[in-house]
């Protein structure tokens, strides 16, 4: 069995032949693709588990790509962008990115990222796999702004009842936060309580992310009542006063 399914998407040869070599040779099954349209075509032969994706792409650059690939696929994102284009980063994390690495890179790095993604991932199928029956206890519930989350299968669900997409990263963020009410969370202790060390605990990378949740489960995101901002110290859980919806 193959470490985990990988696409490239790269448009310089040299780049995209030194990867498939290099996660090849860590037990990866491994696929390159150079433009949109070719990583179309090879997600429709195999599906991966991570797409390494390039910002600047010839026709649809690496973002657009990106926006497809979180609204039809359950994938790991990993942007590849340049050191100095931080705008991209960004956006790339806007868009459902699951994390970012700069050129050039150490492949070592970009190896200890994808592990990581496909941790994340496989952690979310595993508790996807045992969904919740009718009548589940209510405690693996919490109502976070206007939606619920199950802590259980992982998933998100508006006030309709509509199931809302989240990645990997962003179920960690809400469930340290549900299991720490009225706390406190600097950005070094989100990063700690969510494992992810490999970023920097004064980029925008958490900030980023509680921009797109906020989007999700607040009502009103420009005035957040659920995930509030604490000046100077972080960020901070404050659950509703009314009792948690019947399940």
């Amino acid at each position: 069995m193959p470490a985990g399914r990988i696409l490239v998407v790269e448009d310089d040869p040299s780049v995209s032949d030194m990867l498939v070599d290099y996660l090849g040779s860590h037990g990866y099954e491994v696929a390159a693709a150079g433009s949109g349209a070719q990583m179309r075509e090879a997600i429709e032969r195999t599906l991966p588990d991570v797409v390494l994706l390039d910002v600047n792409l010839p026709g649809e650059d690496g973002l657009t790509l990106a926006r497809f690939l979180r609204e039809h696929y359950d994938v790991g994102i990993i942007m590849v962008t340049g050191a100095a284009d931080i705008v991209d980063r960004v956006a790339g994390l806007e868009v459902g990115a699951d994390d970012y690495v700069t050129k050039p890179f150490d492949p070592r790095e970009l190896r200890a990222r994808v592990k990581s993604v496909l941790r994340r991932l496989s952690a979310s199928a595993a508790a996807g796999d045992d969904e919740a029956p009718p009548g589940a206890p209510a405690a693996q519930w919490k109502t976070i702004g206007a939606c619920r989350l199950d802590l259980a299968s992982h998933r998100l669900y508006g006030a309709d009842g509509q199931e809302i997409g989240i990645t990997g990263m962003e179920f960690d963020l809400l469930r340290v936060f549900a299991e720490r009410p009225n706390q406190v969370l600097s950005r070094d202790q989100l990063l700690t309580l969510t494992r992810n060390r490999s970023w920097e605990p004064f980029d925008r990378s958490i900030d980023i992310r509680i921009a797109r949740l906020r989007r999700k489960v607040e009502a009103d995101p420009d005035r957040p009542q659920a995930i509030r901002t604490v000046r100077g110290a972080g960020y901070m859980y404050v659950p509703p006063s009314a009792a948690p919806p019947v399940v």
